[in-house]
């Protein structure tokens, strides 16, 4: 069975990762903070713009800084996690970050608000992000069994492209009310809410596996390297790599844009920006329910080609926005482009779930998102300069025309001449 397979139904008809009460726990607790952080990533850029008066390279500094600690801790992360039960190091994460929005909501209600204080609160968000992501998605296999992951990422990733279709309309609204206090408020809640949701789960986690490990420096090196050197082998793992981190880099240059370019360049006010992002998150909502049902029809290694191929060349509307009907173009794009985007991640997020050994998810996990993110605030950066010296509209179109070519780079290994992409035998007698 591959590692798309259709989830068993409990005989009440519940899909099959619906039925365990601690996914229902998980999923619940994300999607809340989902709702919370989907509203700030369009409240915080339109502070900054029209508050605060960034400009297209601070803009990209400010992505950028959320960004960088994949840069600077990604790899031990991983290896860290591995030697850790990763439920209390998620509410852990959840708490700190928690108290990062109540800080920035205290700071906004005394109008003491400031550009330096939103990239020290992205950067430490970007930490806490770092060590949440690696718990997160070695977590998940604790709770579901291998053949319903393909189910529970499904229904993850479809939480959060919903989130990303209700929150950023409340986003851009307080954003053009003034009201950033509120909206900060509401995102340190939603983190607060999923602590106390995985607080619950009552799942016993195992030991932390892989052998023996020695307690020093020396230990973590290796098992970084072990985690590495596995990435860098399997031929799968490599070549998806390369394709998502070189979209990456072109995809977070265009993200820092899109805020100040809908806002200066079109003219958009935020209530309409807010509406925009939230009505092309839907694209996301799609790709996710659509996702394991295009896996079993056209096999899961020929899905995540269709999607590469398919949703890259819509991006190139984006930078033909206009206002008026032309911010439909925008829309458009910008839905095709999460369509894609989304039903590819679930495929291969289940892929890699179900295809990695255990004791090395977590390193091997943190090692695709140390390349993946670690691409970000390049890409940010490099976004942000192209914006300052080319002007928002052709930045965006160098931007999204780099990010349609990456899909060649998985014609350089194996998934060209593949119908489903492997999973382990074991699994596969399930």
């Amino acid at each position: 069975m591959s590692a798309t397979a259709t989830a068993t139904a409990r005989p009440d008809g519940a899909p099959g990762a619906l039925r365990h009460r601690d996914f229902r726990l998980l999923w619940a607790g994300e999607s809340v903070s989902q709702c919370g952080s989907a509203a700030t990533r369009v409240l915080l850029p339109l502070i900054a713009v029209n508050a605060l008066g960034a400009g297209a390279f601070t803009m990209g500094l400010l992505n950028a800084a959320a960004w960088l600690p994949w840069l600077l801790i990604g790899l031990p992360v991983g290896a860290w996690t591995d030697r850790m039960r990763r439920r209390p190091v998620m509410i852990v994460c959840n708490t700190v970050s928690a108290a990062l929005m109540f800080s920035l909501a205290a700071a906004a209600w005394l109008d003491a608000l400031t550009t330096n204080q939103l990239l020290v609160v992205s950067l430490l968000l970007g930490t806490t992000d770092v060590f949440f992501r690696a718990a997160y998605s070695a977590y998940l296999p604790t709770l579901l069994p291998a053949e319903q992951l393909a189910d529970g990422n499904a229904r993850l990733q479809t939480s959060e492209s919903a989130a990303d279709v209700v929150a950023p309309g409340a986003g851009g609204a307080l954003a053009q009310a003034g009201s950033a206090a509120v909206g900060f408020l509401a995102d340190g809640l939603s983190f607060l809410v999923s602590a106390v949701l995985l607080a619950r789960i009552r799942t016993p986690e195992k030991p932390p596996g892989g052998g023996e490990r020695g307690p020093g420096q020396k230990a973590l090196a290796r098992e970084i390297r072990d985690g590495v050197a596995f990435l860098t082998r399997d031929p799968f793992l490599r070549t998806i790599l390369l394709c998502d981190a070189a979209m990456n880099l072109f995809l977070a240059g265009a993200q820092s844009l899109s805020i100040v370019f809908l806002s200066r360049t079109v003219g958009a006010d935020g209530t309409v920006i807010g509406v925009l992002i939230a009505l092309a998150g839907l694209g996301g909502v799609l790709g996710a329910v659509l996702s394991p049902r295009l896996a079993r029809r056209v096999g899961t290694a020929r899905a995540v080609l269709l999607c590469a191929f398919g949703a890259g060349p819509f991006g190139l509307l984006i930078p033909l926005t206009g206002d008026g009907a032309g911010l439909l173009v925008f829309l458009v794009g910008e839905f095709c482009l999460m369509a894609g985007i989304v039903a590819g991640n679930v495929v291969i997020v289940s892929f890699r779930q179900a295809y990695c050994p255990p004791e090395m998810l977590g390193r091997v996990s943190s090692g695709i998102r140390f390349v993946m993110y670690g691409t970000v605030p390049v890409g940010s950066l490099l976004g942000g300069a192209l914006g300052a010296a080319a002007g928002n509209r052709d930045a965006l179109w160098i931007l999204y025309a780099g990010n349609a070519l990456c899909a060649l780079l998985l014609l350089k290994g194996p998934l060209r001449s593949l119908r489903d992409l492997p999973v382990p035998e074991a699994d596969a007698a399930r």
